[in-house]
């Protein structure tokens, strides 16, 4: 009997506590509580934190964290601090699309940074439609990321903190030509990856336009490792150039294979390379006489970039890349949208993202068009032995 009387009485304070949870305050947006408690407002990561790139999820998430930790030092947000829920998407999409509906159903975030990469990015786009939670990815710069290609659509729940591929393309279009004298290139491109297709293509416009030939087009494939038969014929056509617009770890394997083959002229590409990874799989002296389009510089003199490079140094004991500070602005971008909102409430969020303006990042000022894109500038890189330095400024 007094089994049974304690079942009992477990079964009614659980019947109790369910009753209380159903009754709980509800905010607009389609999310219950809003991911908002009586402590915490709740932000989602949905990064690359294992797979292959892992370096730039890892880094975005490193700044994110840090400018959680500023910003709760300076008393939080709306009088709460923020808290930040860590979703690993493997570098897979469909672990990517399972994450954001994780963090959304279970953790109640009321906004989710991430996905580090474009692919990863398009593959979570419809959850957070359908659940009404921003989203803004750090360096997801495929054009297609916030504008559906199909509808010409403003992909509405979207954002991003970085430029996108036309640009960044354009701009080493214009470097190579303008800055490198170069006439002829070669663009060695992953098939595989919309973010690398993206940017040979506005690369390729804008050489042309300036003047330029494109004497070869070759392709492959992530995870490929041997690169010289195509290598071989990219030398044979003597570019002045090789425009290769791809991730760290193939890209260290094209320029490591192309040095050794003999081909001298100047390697270019985007912030795909924007890993130290690269200077380990190339190796350091491969990489001279190579440059990228990127999204700040660790030696820019401006007071936002050293005020970040010098917090990023004293927590970690290392020095930020792109993605470390692309991490850090996506999360300042969503704690201001839910200041200027006044509410965790999502589409109040999504409004005041909307409608950001000015905003003093650390990778740049930004203000979003009416395509959710940042109107920002991008810098060029020259690694030097490994190292990064930084070669020029570019403005939209």
């Amino acid at each position: 009997m007094k089994k049974k009387l304690l079942t009992a009485t477990t079964i009614v304070a659980l019947a109790l506590g369910t009753l209380a949870g159903c009754g709980g305050k509800k905010e607009a947006g389609g999310l219950a509580g809003g991911g908002n408690s009586a402590e915490t407002i709740k932000i989602g990561a949905n990064l690359e934190l294992t797979g292959g790139v892992a370096a730039f999820g890892a880094s975005a998430f490193d700044g994110a964290k840090l400018a959680v930790k500023e910003i709760n030092n300076a008393g939080g947000i709306l009088g709460k601090k923020l808290e930040l829920v860590q979703a690993d998407n493997a570098s897979k999409g469909e672990e990517s699309t399972r994450a954001v509906q994780r963090l959304i159903s279970s953790d109640k975030v009321v906004a989710i940074v991430g996905a580090a990469t474009s692919g990863n990015t398009l593959a979570a786009l419809s959850v957070a439609a359908e659940k009404k939670v921003p989203m803004i990815t750090p360096s997801g710069t495929a054009a297609k990321v916030t504008v559906d290609e199909r509808s010409g659509k403003v992909n509405d729940w979207v954002f991003r903190a970085c430029f996108i591929d036309p640009f960044q393309g354009t701009v080493m279009g214009n470097f190579a030509t303008k800055d490198l004298n170069a006439k002829t290139a070669a663009i060695y491109i992953d098939t595989s990856s919309d973010y690398s297709k993206g940017l040979a293509k506005s690369f390729e416009e804008q050489f042309k336009k300036n003047g330029g030939q494109i004497v070869a087009s070759e392709s492959y494939q992530q995870k490929d490792t041997d690169f010289k038969a195509v290598l071989t014929r990219i030398k044979q056509k003597n570019p002045d150039v090789v425009y290769v617009p791809g991730y760290y770890e193939e890209v260290g394997k094209i320029v490591k294979q192309g040095r050794e083959l003999g081909i001298t002229v100047p390697f270019l590409g985007g912030d795909g390379w924007d890993a130290p990874q690269l200077a380990e799989i190339a190796g350091k002296d491969n990489l001279n006489n190579t440059f990228f389009s990127n999204h700040y510089a660790a030696d820019d003199k401006s007071p936002e970039v050293q005020s970040f490079v010098d917090s990023f140094k004293k927590e970690y004991g290392k020095t930020p890349d792109g993605f470390a500070i692309l991490g850090y602005d996506s999360v300042n971008l969503i704690a201001q949208a839910i200041k200027r909102a006044g509410s965790t409430d999502t589409v109040k969020i999504k409004e005041a993202l909307a409608s950001t303006k000015d905003f003093k990042a650390a990778s740049g000022t930004i203000t979003y068009n009416e395509k959710h894109d940042p109107v920002k500038s991008a810098v060029v890189i020259e690694l030097k032995d490994g190292k990064q330095t930084f070669k020029t400024k570019v403005n939209p």
